[in-house]
Formats: structure tokens, C-alpha cells, sequence
């Protein structure tokens, strides 16, 4: 069963997307995998081996949802300044398309997590081929060639969501930075509770708990502008040694400006 946080998070993306005004395709796929039992259950059992097993930061059902969010937001600001997506460059697939491909990354970039921390992202691919070829399948039933493309690309953004391997297309560049966007305070909330004693990933938890809020919104120089707010320091481990890694390695990189402000302080800027 879905919780409350889930629901909510669920409804702001399909009025998001509804807001897009597109043919409904991905308003569709939102629904489905959105409501799909067999994701639910891979997003809650990634998030139990993360907090009870390993002791570390939410990787479930809300931070796959918070992902999808952000990616919704990066991508209206990307097509509100003209930028084209990979797939409409190589005029293979649309916006809808690509957005289509980018919820399925976000909805399964930790889906491997529930075999295990190391290679996390390799194991999501595979489990999550089946379920993505099942859901495209019902919406391209007769284009083969598009179920491959939105599947591959959508693989791609999995596979290079931690920014350690290289990736090529603009849409697996935001799943990339979109999950390194998810790091307030409420991402460690229940490991930090739970947990006695410091366990691999704790200096993330600690990171994470100074992180007031993560704002995205249009830039000033370009398409997209990231503010971070926290409370103290050492909140800068994570827009430093994780965010900003991301973001580096991202080929949504041009299209960023990354702010950073502890309280009252002026506001410290990346990029």
C-alpha cells in the first residue's frame, strides 16, 4: 500500500504532466507504473535492504517518486528555453517520448538496491527490462522500433544515475542530476532513527540532515538554477561530493547554474 508522502508525490506528477499538454502517452505510462504492484513491491524491498540492512539513505518508493518529480521539473525548463532532447535532435522520438523514458529511469534507478549497495545500478537494469518492455508495450503495441528506443533510453539513464560511468544522451544527464537533487534532511530521517551506531554511509545521513531544501527553478544565464539551503557546513559534503559530482559528469551540465547557502550566509556559487 502506498503511503500518504507516496500519493501526494503521485498526484503532483500526473497534474504535472497534465499540465504539459501532450497526447496523453505519458500521462498513461504515469498511471501505470505509478499503480503497478510488481514496482511498488521492488521500490519497498530496495528501501528495506537500504535503511534496516545497510543503514543508509531512503532509496524506496519516495525518493524514486521525488526523482521523477525533479526530472518533470528540469525537462519543462529545458523545453521552455528551446533545448531539444536527444531523441527529438535525432528526430528518432518527442518530448513526450523522452519524458516517458526518463520517468521509467527515475520510477527504477534504485531498484537494485534491494540485491545489493555495490553495482546497484547494473542490477537495476535488469530488473527493471521486463517491467518497462510490459509497460511500453501496452502503449506502443504496434511500434516496435519506439518500445526499443524509450527502453534503451531509459536504460541508459539507470545504468549512469550514480555519474560514474559515461552516458550520451540529455535524458539520462537529468536522471543523473535529478537524483542527486533528492538529499534533504527527510532522506535520513528514518536510518539516522533507527540506527545506534555509524554504518557505511553514515557521513551521507549526517550530509543530508543539514539539507533544508532543494529548490529548482528557472535560471538567470541558463535554463535551469539549483539552490541549496542548509542548516550548517556539513551539508556540503553532499552538493560537493555528491551533487556536484553528478552534475559534472552530466550532459545536462551546460544547462545548470548550482547555488549552495548556509542560512543566513551568502549564497556560495558552483556553477
Amino acid at each position: 500500500m502506498r503511503s500518504h508522502k507516496e500519493q501526494a508525490i503521485d498526484n503532483n506528477i500526473i497534474k504535472t504532466l497534465e499540465s504539459f499538454k501532450l497526447s496523453g502517452k505519458a500521462l498513461l505510462l504515469a498511471k501505470l507504473i505509478l499503480n503497478d504492484k510488481e514496482t511498488q513491491a521492488i521500490q519497498e524491498y530496495a528501501n528495506t535492504v537500504s535503511i534496516v540492512r545497510l543503514g543508509i539513505n531512503d532509496h524506496g518508493p519516495v525518493h524514486m517518486r521525488i526523482v521523477v518529480q525533479n526530472i518533470l521539473k528540469m525537462a519543462k525548463l529545458l523545453k521552455d528555453a528551446g533545448i531539444k532532447t536527444s531523441l527529438e535532435k535525432e528526430e528518432v522520438g518527442n518530448f513526450e517520448d523522452s519524458l516517458m523514458a526518463m520517468m521509467l529511469a527515475g520510477m527504477f534507478h534504485d531498484a537494485g538496491m534491494g540485491v545489493g549497495r555495490q553495482g546497484h545500478e547494473t542490477h537495476s537494469t535488469y530488473i527493471a527490462y521486463p517491467i518497462i518492455s510490459r509497460l511500453i508495450a501496452g502503449i506502443y503495441e504496434k511500434d516496435i522500433y519506439k518500445q526499443v528506443v524509450i527502453r534503451s533510453i531509459a536504460l541508459e539513464g539507470i545504468a549512469g544515475h550514480m555519474g560514474n560511468r559515461t552516458i550520451h544522451s540529455l535524458e539520462a544527464g537529468l536522471v543523473q542530476i535529478a537524483d542527486g537533487c533528492d538529499m534533504t534532511m527527510g532522506r535520513a530521517r528514518i536510518p539516522m532513527a533507527i540506527n545506534d551506531t555509524p554504518k557505511t554511509g553514515y557521513i551521507h545521513q549526517i550530509s543530508a540532515s543539514s539539507i533544508e531544501k532543494v529548490k529548482i527553478t528557472a535560471g538567470k544565464e541558463k535554463p535551469i538554477r539549483i539552490d541549496v539551503s542548509m542548516s550548517s557546513e556539513v551539508g556540503l559534503f553532499q552538493v560537493e561530493e555528491v551533487l556536484l559530482v553528478k552534475i559534472a559528469a552530466s550532459t545536462a551540465k551546460p544547462y545548470i547554474e548550482l547555488y549552495a547557502q548556509v542560512r543566513e550566509e551568502e549564497a556560495k556559487q558552483y556553477l
